[in-house]
């Protein structure tokens, strides 16, 4: 059997935004356990040395990465009339880029780009709707942290767990009628009252509750709640 052998690309026909390309390819298709140097410089037809004529580092290259996924996730974005919608809108697109992106989010969800110009854009929109809640000053900034954090949690658990492979991922998932379809009921009364339900729970569900409390939280916390229609609490 015949191999077919990557391409050579011309010297110095190699871009960075090539580079992050490929490299978000290589962890779609073959996960963190598939990303390499060495594999990416087979994937862009060029020696792996090449990559740090662009790049200082691995690390420098994992980081531009977590800057192309803040781009994806806010392309198109805009601050909205109703503050808690602008920050909604902002937890919702990185949620979305994790569940397209589930490795290349495990790996750089818990990082700061700091200098990447998405990650700039988007931290001005967030302290943009903090303060116009009326956060100023360090509440502002410990607003925009909290919101920024929590969106970073949410799509890095989210993510490392997409990120398995797929047999320990319906392991983990058939775990929940496994176990807890079997419980005592004299010994677990709370649990054996709602085991049916536990094991129908989607990611989804909990992703939906978990942001209401969220946003519910931040509205009766904000010196300006918001008075929009849809947020408004019911009478």
């Amino acid at each position: 059997m015949t191999t077919t052998k990557a391409r050579r690309r011309p010297r110095g026909s190699l871009t960075p935004d090539m580079i992050i390309t490929e490299s978000l390819r290589l962890l779609d298709t073959e996960g963190s356990d598939g990303f390499s140097l060495p594999k990416l410089g087979r994937a862009l037809g060029a020696d792996p040395t090449a990559v740090y004529r662009h790049f200082a580092s691995k690390d420098d290259l994992v980081l531009a990465i977590a800057d192309r996924l803040i781009e994806e996730a806010q392309a198109g974005l805009a601050p909205q009339a109703c503050w808690l919608d602008s920050i909604e809108q902002v937890i919702r697109r990185f949620r979305a880029t994790c569940i397209r992106h589930p490795a290349a989010v495990a790996l750089t969800a818990y990082r700061t780009t700091t200098r990447g110009p998405a990650e700039v854009r988007a931290v001005e929109l967030l302290i943009g709707a903090v303060r116009q809640a009326g956060f100023k000053g360090a509440q502002a900034a410990v607003a925009y942290r909290a919101v920024a954090d929590f969106t970073l949690a949410w799509a890095g658990g989210e993510a490392a767990f997409l990120a398995m492979d797929a047999d320990l991922q319906q392991a983990d998932r058939s775990a929940w009628s496994r176990t807890y379809l079997a419980v005592d009921r004299d010994e677990y009364p709370h649990i054996w009252s709602v085991r049916d339900e536990l094991a129908a729970v989607r990611d989804d569900d909990i992703f939906e509750t978990v942001l209401s409390f969220f946003l519910a939280g931040l509205r009766t916390s904000a010196p300006r709640p918001c008075d929009c229609d849809k947020h408004a609490p019911s009478a």
